[in-house]
């Protein structure tokens, strides 16, 4: 196979790149984390304000990034941000923390929940799970082979559909609740309640995803303009949603019936509101919701893997930088990241795997977020295309947003943060032996 002369097309518009955004972030978390959320918080409305400060730290954040997206609109995203403002090493080290675990585990977690969910659906034997993950996913990168317009026309209508349960669950909340959505207090759970800080590094997991729109920056017309709008607008209808959902559902169901009902509180909340077919419709929503992530990520990550290879920085890169000369678009890397995900769903526990690189996924957060600060200093005239509003307020936020994740994982988890900095130093020995062997590859 020889490596294709081709490059990625500029074709995905305004309305593709705002369903990316909203499509990878919104999966199943706002429909599960209900409880989660109001057990921490301690009171509905601790829990309402841990999901809008979430939104409203992601919203910085988003802000920030779009600052080095419009000046930097290359495929790869936060890999090549961090080659731009640290040099090749860092670079390389956040794409391959991204392509060599997080990524496919992402996927692969996405992917099990997703066969879970479809085995209950149709009442099938529990052997199916993993099969079905597994079809699904390649079902949908088979879609992204072909021109990167169907994979983008595919995120918008599965980003419409999930929203229709998403508007359900608000009106109906708001309309027909009768609840106190703000001045409720847990009473069973008083000796575990009031850790607002852990609430809101719930909601910010489930706000996780948006940057991944930048992977494309190098497909998307006009980035320096486009780029910017999608993230922004992006964000702020997400954190809309959620806080409106939480509002609902909250507005709806007493906290101790919430409390009780853990994860099944939205299933409840449909049952409640439309009978025995609105649990299953909820479902059916929530499967579309989840098979629109999962084409999100499937569109975004190999783009990460392609513009390594496109470097000459990972193994076999001629082929993994191979364009198809007809759609333009990465198969061989698309396939690589469909087969690792694959085999995390056969034979580990995806959702651990991803959850250990959490961690190094907001330290390359925070430092491309002072990326901002040393861009204006190495550049004090350039004519920005995007520039972060309330500067230098803006970047800040998301930065100790960030250190709060960081913080947070070492204090509760500190194996696993042991563990992802093995998985990222695993890369090390990969960067010198290609820097050392390009020619050869």
């Amino acid at each position: 196979m020889q490596e294709s002369s081709t490059t990625l097309n500029r074709s995905l518009g305004f309305w593709s790149a705002l369903a990316l955004v909203i499509g990878t972030v919104i999966g199943s978390g706002i429909f599960f984390k209900q409880s989660s959320v109001l057990d921490s918080a301690g009171s509905t409305g601790g829990a309402l304000l841990a999901w809008f400060l979430g939104g409203v730290i992601t919203l910085t954040a988003g802000l920030t990034i779009a600052e080095v997206g419009a000046q930097m609109p290359h495929t790869g995203g936060l890999y090549v941000y961090m080659e731009e403002i640290y040099g090749n090493f860092w670079g390389f080290l956040s794409g391959w923390m991204q392509i060599a675990v997080y990524g496919p585990a992402i996927i692969a977690s996405i992917a099990a929940y997703l066969g879970i969910l479809l085995v209950g659906f149709f009442h099938l034997d529990a052997v199916w799970q993993a099969p079905l993950a597994i079809f699904v996913i390649i079902l949908i990168g088979l879609l992204n082979m072909v021109e990167n317009r169907w994979g983008a026309a595919f995120q918008i209508a599965t980003t419409l559909g999930k929203l229709l349960p998403i508007i359900a669950i608000i009106i109906f909340g708001l309309f027909y609740g009768d609840q106190d959505a703000f001045g409720q207090t847990l009473q069973t759970v008083h000796h575990s309640a009031g850790n607002f800080g852990v609430a809101v590094l719930a909601t910010l997991f489930a706000y996780d995803g948006w940057i991944l729109v930048a992977n494309l920056g190098g497909e998307i017309k006009n980035p320096q303009k486009l780029l910017p709008q999608a993230i922004i607008l992006g964000i702020s209808l997400v954190l809309i949603a959620y806080t409106l959902v939480s509002y609902g559902i909250l507005h709806f169901v007493p906290a101790e019936k919430i409390h009780t009902l853990g994860q099944q509180t939205t299933v409840y909340f449909a049952q409640s509101a439309f009978g025995t077919i609105g649990g299953r419709l909820l479902n059916i929503g929530i499967i579309i919701s989840m098979v629109g992530c999962l084409n999100g990520k499937i569109m975004t990550f190999p783009r990460i893997v392609y513009a390594m290879a496109d470097r000459q920085q990972l193994p076999f890169s001629k082929y993994l930088s191979y364009l198809n000369r007809k759609s333009h678009e990465p198969m061989i890397a698309t396939t690589a990241i469909i087969a690792y995900a694959s085999i995390m769903i056969l034979f580990f526990n995806p959702d651990r795997l991803s959850d250990l690189c959490i961690f190094t996924v907001y330290c390359f957060y925070v430092a491309t977020f002072v990326g901002v600060f040393l861009l204006r200093h190495r550049h004090p005239t350039t004519v920005r295309p995007f520039s972060t509003p309330g500067f230098p307020i803006t970047p800040l936020i998301a930065i100790l947003g960030a250190l709060f994740v960081i913080i947070s994982e070492i204090g509760s988890d500190f194996t696993g943060v042991v563990l992802s900095l093995v998985i990222v130093a695993a890369g090390i020995p990969v960067y010198y032996y290609k820097q050392h062997h390009r020619t050869t590859d």
